[in-house]
């Protein structure tokens, strides 16, 4: 079993695996969701070693963050990691990101409503905006902080410079941002190394690269223009059969472990020293569950580097980011 972690310079603790939400809830993200099921995703998570919940406001327009705080009834708080995020701005009917200090105040204290608690353990401000100073809204989370209101403060989709802005007096915890085995980008950038010099926790999202990564796909697969898949680089040609060649290479460390590939993935992630916490969503309990199993692969420092270096050639390929900025 893999050991807890510490969120940069926080007090808060987590397990190193935890769940995305963005299924739970997040009607304007996916069709026909179920908030009955979004529940005992959670419950799941919770029920099987992993205790860090990683929402946003953005995930159903708060639907997302209503839905965790209804799932947690029952269990101790304070064995739960929190975290949410907030940024983006409706109040003018169209989507606006914001970071000013005002309205980030109003965003955390919307939020802790939404969830039924008092405290919310990781608050990110989940884009930047083009205006305000970066270590100003990291200020104004300082200050919710101080009053015993979050625990930690992260950012994500932060560019290095911008996250070298926003820890100008120090105050970052933690980063989220996209990372996996098939982009790289943040290692070859130097954000990984920064953060590792400053005590930042990393935690990435999209680990398992839209599925690419769990070992179902197969070659000499085409996908229709009304299919998401056909407009992402990841999986056009000859870089979708190049993922698949290296995604083989982790069969046979998979099957030694009696594991998925997923599983084995998932099990590099929690070796790998840079990063902290890795979140994989899921839109079914079972997934969690299957998910929940990395925790007890401890992969040798042999299985560890036959991985990095099947992978080793997206290192040099710039691949941008699945999610795009909203501007």
């Amino acid at each position: 079993m893999v050991e807890s972690v510490k969120i940069g310079h926080s007090d808060v603790v987590a397990n190193p695996l935890g769940l995305g939400t963005n299924a739970v809830g997040g009607y304007n993200l996916f069709p026909d969701l179920k908030d009955e099921d979004g529940i005992k995703l959670v419950k799941a998570a919770l029920d099987n070693g992993i205790n860090l919940l990683d929402t946003a406001y953005v995930y159903g327009l708060g639907h997302s963050e209503e839905l965790v705080g209804q799932a947690i009834k029952g269990y101790d708080r304070h064995k739960i990691v929190i975290a949410t995020k907030g940024a983006h701005d409706f109040s003018t009917g169209e989507e606006v990101i914001n970071n000013d200090p005002k309205f980030l105040t109003d965003q955390v204290n919307k939020s802790l409503k939404r969830l039924g608690t008092d405290y919310i353990d990781i608050y990110y401000i989940h884009f930047p905006d083009h205006d305000t100073p970066k270590a100003e809204a990291v200020g104004a989370l300082q200050k919710l902080r101080e009053e015993g209101k979050i625990r930690a403060i992260g950012i994500s989709n932060f560019s290095l410079d911008q996250i070298k802005e926003a820890n100008a007096d120090g105050y970052v915890d933690v980063v989220e941002d996209e990372f996996s085995l098939l982009h790289q980008d943040h290692l070859t950038e130097g954000m990984l190394d920064y953060l590792h010099d400053n005590q930042i926790s990393f935690v990435p999202y999209f680990p398992l690269a839209s599925g690419l990564l769990t070992g179902k796909y197969v070659k000499d697969v085409s996908f229709p223009e009304d299919d998401i898949r056909s407009q992402i680089a990841d999986f056009k040609e000859p870089r979708y059969s190049s993922i698949l060649d290296a995604v083989d290479k982790v069969r046979d460390i998979a099957d030694a472990h009696h594991a998925t590939v997923a599983q084995t993935i998932l099990a590099w992630y929690l070796k790998n020293p840079l990063i902290s916490v890795v979140i994989p969503g899921a839109k079914k309990a079972k997934q969690v569950i299957a998910n929940a199993k990395a925790m007890d692969i401890t992969l040798t420092d042999d299985e560890y580097q036959t991985i990095e270096l099947a992978f080793n050639h997206f290192k040099n390929t710039k691949s941008g980011k699945s999610l795009k900025d909203p501007d």
